[in-house]
């Protein structure tokens, strides 16, 4: 059976070079979508194996209407399309439940391999810019014990998460804490790390080379 693909992406070009690419490789592209807002009606109504999402759109953009979707259909699979390698954008795919994300200057290989990816069920390859940011967002960095800030193992991975750019909302969903939680860890990381606010502590991680 052919994958059944939902393709959302504010520009008719893009969408159309995007199903064209995945038709000659034999996924089929159920229907297209030019907002956010239309990709989660879409999803519900069609029902695709994968939903390939541009992660910036007019009227709900892409990791809003991503999240819609995943609470109307958890198990749906959306993988995210961009023209934009930023590790912000990333970590909030990941915390909103994408299972991959796709540049758009990507080979055909390298797009249909997402999807179908992604239709069977497997996590992303190696070389994937979300499995790269999702393992940095996970990790213990061993520099940070030898250098002695007192940080937590938690407060670490806070710190991660302030410097992908993730609010106090997007951090609690990724580490499954509470949104006051988070808030203590941000309070005591600023305290330890004598920042005066959450840019200041997002430059000392990237400075020491924790991000």
């Amino acid at each position: 059976m052919s994958i059944r693909v939902l393709v959302a992406d504010d520009h008719e070009m893009v969408r159309r070079g995007v199903a064209t690419l995945l038709e000659s490789s034999g996924v089929e592209v159920i229907g297209e979508a030019s907002t956010g807002n239309e990709a989660v009606e879409a999803a519900g109504k069609l029902h695709p194996d994968v939903v390939l999402m541009d992660i910036r759109m007019e009227n709900g953009d892409g990791i809003r209407a991503l999240s819609q979707i995943k609470a109307q259909q958890p198990d749906l699979p959306v993988v995210m399309l961009s023209m934009y390698d930023n590790p912000t954008y990333v970590a909030r795919s990941v915390t909103a439940g994408a299972v991959d994300y796709v540049l758009k200057g990507s080979s055909r290989e390298q797009l249909v391999s997402a999807v179908k990816r992604a239709a069977e069920g497997k996590t992303p390859s190696d070389d994937s810019v979300l499995e790269k940011v999702r393992s940095k967002m996970a990790s213990r960095s061993e520099r940070l014990e030898q250098k002695e800030f007192n940080l937590t193992h938690r407060e670490f991975q806070v710190l991660r998460h302030i410097a992908l750019g993730l609010s106090n909302r997007e951090i609690a969903e990724s580490l499954e804490i509470s949104v006051e939680t988070v808030k203590e860890h941000v309070q005591s990381i600023l305290r330890k790390t004598r920042a005066s606010d959450r840019t200041q502590a997002a430059v000392w991680a990237v400075r020491e080379g924790f991000v």
